[in-house]
């Protein structure tokens, strides 16, 4: 029998407990037990949302965490320390920091030396100060605006070597009171809350379903690695209350807050949601779902699906707007990623070479930014194919090497793997691990539009057409409105084309151009339909508007690569299409 390989991470751990809990407990039990958990709901479960922790346990007097940089876990750590110095809670708590090794248990839960050094710090810290590891204050010395005091060696309780330790110097919590104290910031990314529903049915036992559905929209929401999510224990801090939205966007540090209502009567239940502008109080989207109350989690699934299929391009489109309109000298490196992707979206010539001039700007300044390396890499692969290049061995080599930098910063980003599976299908001709990136990348994020088009295109080279349609058929069910979808209708039409359903494969041609009305693989899908059709006049006109979009095609450089091409390349040779 084989062994089970243990999994292991690096992670910045946070050990906190509260200073003379058993005494306090002794002289007022409730109070103390009702003041520790008021500060778990009100203040740490908060802080560890906003500096992206997550709560590994709590015990009666403390709790454990895992951020996946020193940096967030310190940051947290003092807002925590600074919201107590001001004196508003009589607790106090002593707080460790390391960054270490640990293993990943089958429940979620994390051992070794990594949490039992935090632990043992937490033990060896002031009262409500924070002492950190040498490896924490390596990682965050000139970071932050606060000043350390060397402790020294320290020799912690069933830690075999010492551990070098440095406390955060007193008076530091007070000197930042104002400043963390205030709303915290919006983050660099499109930031969004999620409310709990409002229960509109009357009954009080349907409370459950609403919440679940939110906790599910939250869950799905957390897939877009570019999109900041807030905790579903700080959203629901807000369950009950009348609320005012803009103040919900402030104290959660969000840009958009996502609220909603559930009612369930005679058979049915009716959904709503509204996406609010926090900042301004503009409503951005706003919809209604009804359906037969049948299985009652298959339609929180199809529910959450809908939603969040509908925001998330809703969100992304307000994001590239407002990036157009800020003025240049204060781009980021996010910046010209908003501002490539509408340059992608039009699928020109001129605007593909803008979108891989602004993605590479973005690299310049962030060479760890994952996604627009796989964005920079496909736009070089779309000018290889689509015969805008005038150097296509030069792009060809910059699509893989763009697609490979990416994997190897995040291979776990559903749309890096996307992006990494058409391009190693199409440029590599690895349709093996094309497929396993593909597959991965819609088990990931089953919302995603880019993810099962890449799938379909991956299956379509791989020769498995009628898997390659029904992964078409739902990237257009989850975005149905998407700026992209123009590439998922010409990779539908090819592969009905191979599947000798010519009339199908037109009226998806047809509908690719429809939204991008210049897009030349439209018309070579046409061209070949029409061709097997023997409808020549209609394939003649196609085949003309293809060299008028693109002089120097021929259908060897623009065809005949990667996989099954067959039936379309018999019909376009038919129309008489350079060789």
């Amino acid at each position: 029998m084989t062994e089970q390989r243990v999994q292991r991470r690096l992670a910045a751990i946070l050990a906190a407990d509260v200073v003379g809990y058993s005494a306090l407990m002794q002289r007022a039990e409730e109070a103390t037990y009702a003041e520790f958990e008021r500060l778990k709901r009100e203040l740490i479960e908060p802080s560890l949302s906003r500096h992206e922790g997550r709560l590994i346990k709590t015990t009666g007097d403390g709790a454990l965490a895992e951020f996946a940089s020193p940096l967030s876990a310190m940051r947290c750590a003092v807002e925590i320390q600074d919201h107590l110095a001001s004196g508003g809670s009589p607790l106090r708590l002593r707080v460790g920091l390391n960054l270490g090794d640990v293993i990943v248990g089958q429940d979620g839960d994390l051992y070794g030396d990594g949490i039992n050094i935090a632990v043992r710090l937490e033990g060896a810290a002031d009262p409500g100060g924070i002492l950190i590891s040498e490896k924490v204050y390596s990682e965050v010395e000139g970071k932050l605006d606060v000043g350390f005091e060397d402790r020294g060696e320290q020799q912690l309780k069933n830690i075999s070597k010492p551990v070098r330790a440095f406390a955060v110097r007193a008076g530091a919590f007070s000197a930042l009171s104002d400043r963390l104290s205030a709303a915290p910031p919006l983050p660099d990314k499109p930031s969004i809350g999620v409310l709990p529903f409002e229960n509109m049915s009357g009954d009080p036992e349907q409370e459950y379903f609403a919440d679940g559905m939110v906790e599910e929209i939250i869950t799905a929401l957390s897939r877009f690695k570019w999109l900041f999510v807030i905790a579903r224990n700080s959203s629901f801090t807000f369950k009950g209350r009348a609320v005012d939205i803009k103040e919900v966007g402030r104290r959660l540090g969000v840009r958009y807050v996502l609220e909603g209502s559930v009612r369930k009567a005679s058979g049915k239940v009716r959904i709503t949601g509204q996406l609010i502008d926090a900042v301004t109080g503009a409503h951005i989207w706003a919809d209604r779902f009804e359906r037969d109350l049948t299985d009652i989690f298959a339609l929180q699934d199809e529910v959450t699906a809908a939603v969040v299929s509908a925001i998330q391009p809703k969100l992304l489109q307000t994001e590239i707007a407002m990036a157009t309109r800020r003025r240049p000298e204060n781009l980021t490196a996010y910046d010209y990623y908003l501002r490539a992707l509408p340059q992608f979206y039009l699928s020109t010539r001129e605007g593909l070479a803008e979108a891989i001039r602004l993605a590479h700007r973005a690299l310049e300044l962030d060479p760890q930014f994952g996604p627009v390396a796989a964005l920079a890499a496909g736009c070089h692969m779309q000018s290889v194919f689509f015969g805008y290049a005038i150097d296509p061995k030069f792009e060809h080599k910059e699509a893989v090497r763009l697609f490979r930098l990416a994997l190897s910063l995040d291979d776990s980003d559903p749309d890096i793997l996307a992006w990494a599976a058409i391009i190693s299908a199409f440029m590599v001709g690895d349709c093996e691990s094309s497929v396993e990136m593909a597959d991965r990348a819609v088990a990931l994020n089953p919302n995603s539009l880019l993810a099962w088009g890449s799938r379909g295109q991956v299956y379509r080279i791989a020769g498995l057409l009628e898997e390659a349609l029904r992964s078409f058929e739902r990237a257009i069910r989850t975005s149905p409105v998407d700026p992209r979808l123009h590439l998922t209708l010409v990779g539908m039409a090819q592969a009905l084309i191979e599947l000798r359903r010519f009339d199908e494969a037109i009226v998806a041609g047809k509908k690719a151009l429809r939204q991008s009305p210049s897009f030349s693989p439209a018309y070579r899908c046409l061209a070949s339909a029409f061709a097997h059709l023997g409808r020549d006049a209609e394939a003649r006109e196609a085949a003309t508007r293809v060299l008028e979009l693109d002089p120097a095609f021929t259908i060897s450089a623009g065809i005949a690569r990667g996989g099954t091409a067959k039936l379309v390349i018999e019909g376009l040779r038919k129309t008489g299409l350079p060789e």
